[in-house]
C-alpha cells in the first residue's frame, strides 16, 4: 500500500453575513488572536496531517497568508470560490500530488483539537470516508409553510455533522466530479459522497467543536478557550 499523505483543506472563503460587520470571521479576534490561527494550530499539531491548504476570500488572502505561513505545514493560500464546493475544489487542485486523503475543515471551527482530527483520520483510513458528529440533544420538528409543526422525527437516529470530513482521494474526486456534473447543491462534503451511494462513517466528536457563525458564538468560543 502506498504511504499515506493527508492534505488538509481549510475552507475560509465564506462571506460572514450572519456575523455582521465588515471583517471576515476568520480574522475576528478571539481572546486576542485571529480566529483562523486556532484552526491552523490544531492541524499543525496533528501528526497525521502532512500539508495544509487554505481557501480564502480573495479580499482576505494577504491577511490570512500573513497568519497561515507562520505554520510550517501550510503550503498554499488560494482564492476560494462563490460556493463551498468551488472553494474546496480549488483547495484540492492545489494539494500535493502525493495526497492519498483530503481532510476538509471549516476554518471557523476554531475549537477543533488535534486528537479529534486524528480520530476521524484513523476512521477514514479504515473506511474511506469519515466525519465528526454529535448526537442531537434538542427535539427536532419539521415545520410547514405556515410555521406549524408537521412532524417530530426520532431524535435517536439524528446527529449534527461537523468537520473535519475526511475522504480517500479517488473517492472524493469521483464525488466532486459527480456533484459538479449534476449541479448538486450541498452544504457539506459528505452529501457529495452520499450522492454516489457510498457510505460515510461518523465518529463522535465533541459538542465544543462549534462553528463561528454569529457574535454569540464568539463569546462561547472565548469562554471555552479560556478554560
Amino acid at each position: 500500500m502506498a504511504e499515506r499523505f493527508t492534505s488538509a483543506i481549510i475552507v475560509a472563503a465564506g462571506d460572514s453575513t450572519r456575523m455582521g460587520g465588515k471583517l471576515s470571521k476568520q480574522l475576528i479576534p478571539v481572546n486576542g488572536h485571529p480566529a483562523i490561527e486556532y484552526t491552523l494550530k490544531a492541524f499543525q499539531n496533528c501528526s497525521l496531517i502532512d500539508e495544509i491548504i487554505v481557501a480564502a476570500r480573495p479580499a482576505d488572502i494577504d491577511d490570512i497568508a500573513a497568519i497561515a505561513f507562520e505554520f510550517r505545514k501550510v503550503t498554499t493560500v488560494t482564492a476560494g470560490g462563490a460556493t463551498r464546493m468551488e472553494s474546496v475544489s480549488r483547495g484540492v487542485r492545489a494539494a500535493d500530488k502525493r495526497a492519498t486523503h483530503y481532510a476538509i475543515h471549516d476554518g471557523a471551527r476554531v475549537l477543533i483539537k488535534p486528537i479529534q482530527i486524528k480520530k476521524v483520520l484513523d476512521a477514514a483510513f479504515e473506511y474511506g470516508a469519515a466525519a465528526l458528529g454529535t448526537p442531537l440533544t434538542d427535539t427536532v420538528k419539521v415545520i410547514g409553510d405556515d410555521n406549524t409543526i408537521l412532524s417530530t422525527p426520532d431524535r435517536s437516529a439524528m446527529w449534527a455533522v461537523q468537520t473535519p470530513q475526511v475522504f480517500e482521494k479517488t473517492l472524493y474526486k469521483r464525488a466532486l466530479e459527480n456533484a459538479l456534473t449534476d449541479h448538486l447543491s450541498v452544504t457539506d462534503d459528505c452529501a457529495m459522497v452520499e450522492a454516489l451511494g457510498e457510505k460515510v462513517h461518523v465518529i463522535q466528536g465533541e459538542y465544543s467543536n462549534i462553528k463561528l457563525t454569529t457574535p454569540v458564538d464568539i463569546a462561547i468560543a472565548e469562554a471555552l478557550l479560556a478554560k
